[in-house]
């Protein structure tokens, strides 16, 4: 039985998770340059389960799951959406990915209703649109332009996404949060290793720089791709960590929502640290974003109705 929802707590972890994310997923681009999707999520896992095994004493965690099979499952569902989006980086704009993977609430809602029978009202389908709106406007055109076969990948990855969203309330409520983590970092690392075996045994053309992200294998790296893959691997702990919580806080429709907010937290981080400037457009669409988040924490105090909103 799923515990009752708190989501006014679980929109204040989101919203950590996304200026945590926000500001270390800004220096990807560095590690891009320089190394492989594989070697770098192999990497990043081996220092974040370190990192969780060190303190899981000091701290009394428990990363012991509850049910295996369970936690195995969601695991395998979110590495693999966060596998395709990164692939589908090599060969599609990223605004059009990372509008793919935003159709996540849409997900959601369907298989909410769908597949677990919770009821979805009008209510809540007006907001997961009017964040998709914000979404679009803050990515630009190019987020809607150039649909293809391989434009329904990150689409995919969405979907995946969702599913793995929902499992943390559904599957995995009784899971701490440590455990989900540590279960989520240790299927990216595994999957980073088979991608790295592949291409040693499978090698193919690689572009130099951010280009040849996905195709590259294991290379030499300096000592800054060690730091912010360090970084990276303690802030996705913390960041990804929040965003579990979440789910378990309260009902994936509604903490689905509030994830919208990644965009304009990243958004704040690349005018901070790259100096990028925003377009009228952008800063409608995430008035936009604020706005569904804002209208779903409102209505967390309407516990009588909320299961028809």
């Amino acid at each position: 039985m799923a515990a009752p929802d708190r989501t006014i707590a679980a929109a204040g972890a989101i919203l950590i998770y996304a200026m945590v994310i926000g500001y270390t997923d800004n220096y990807v681009r560095v590690i891009e340059a320089e190394a492989g999707l594989w070697q770098f999520h192999a990497v990043r896992s081996a220092m974040g389960v370190s990192l969780l095994l060190l303190l899981a004493r000091p701290l009394g965690l428990r990363l012991r799951p509850v049910n295996f099979r369970a936690v195995l499952a969601r695991s395998a569902i979110h590495g693999t959406a966060m596998l395709i989006y990164f692939g589908a980086l090599a060969f599609l704009p990223v605004a059009q990915v990372a509008a793919g993977l935003f159709t996540a609430p849409i997900f959601v809602l369907l298989i909410s209703r769908f597949a677990y029978g919770h009821h979805i009202g009008p209510v809540r389908i007006a907001v997961v649109a009017v964040g998709f709106l914000g979404v679009v406007l803050v990515l630009g055109p190019s987020a809607v332009s150039g649909a293809s076969v391989a434009a329904l990948l990150p689409v995919l990855a969405g979907l995946l996404y969702a599913m793995g969203n929902i499992a943390t309330r559904e599957w995995c409520a009784q899971e701490s949060a440590e455990t989900l983590l540590g279960g989520f970092f240790a299927m990216l690392g595994v999957l980073g290793i088979i991608g790295l075996i592949l291409l040693a045994l499978m090698p193919v053309a690689v572009p130099d720089g951010t280009a040849g992200f996905v195709q590259r294998g294991y290379v030499q790296v300096s000592g800054s791709f060690w730091f912010w893959t360090a970084v990276q691997a303690v802030g996705s702990l913390f960041g990804v960590g929040m965003m579990i919580r979440a789910y378990q806080l309260a009902d994936a429709s509604r903490v689905s929502v509030f994830e919208y907010i990644i965009l304009p937290a990243s958004a704040f981080w690349g005018w901070v640290i790259w100096g990028e400037v925003l377009t009228g457009q952008a800063i409608l669409g995430m008035g936009l974003i604020a706005t569904a988040g804002g209208m779903i924490a409102l209505r967390a105090g309407q516990p009588a109705t909320a299961s028809r909103q």
